[in-house]
């Protein structure tokens, strides 16, 4: 399955991220890592993320639920939250994008 092919599992959870293969698959398991050790805080105030994909351009797609859907908040949360520790940890990505 290609890495930019989206999940056909719904639901909030990291691995229900496509399986990608190769070294992409060692990416996606890393991405899928640091979401779960961010995932409780988000949960925490109502809301939930899921690793959705990760596109060509090495940008990871992510789907908010829950409460962050429509929070104010919820661009800083991708961004400065989000973005900002899987860029630390996987330096491979170059960003991370919200998908509907």
């Amino acid at each position: 399955m290609s890495a930019s092919t989206p999940s056909t599992t719904p639901g909030p959870n990291a691995s229900t991220a496509a399986q990608p293969s190769g070294a992409d698959a060692a990416i996606a398991e890393r991405v899928a890592k640091v979401l779960s050790l961010i995932r409780p805080a988000i949960q925490s105030d109502g809301g939930d993320i899921e690793f959705v994909a990760i596109t060509p351009e090495r940008k990871v797609q992510i789907r908010l639920h829950g409460a962050c859907v429509g929070c104010p908040s919820s661009l800083v949360t991708l961004k400065t939250g989000i973005e900002r520790n899987l860029l630390n940890h996987v330096p491979q990505i170059t960003g991370v994008e919200a998908v509907e």
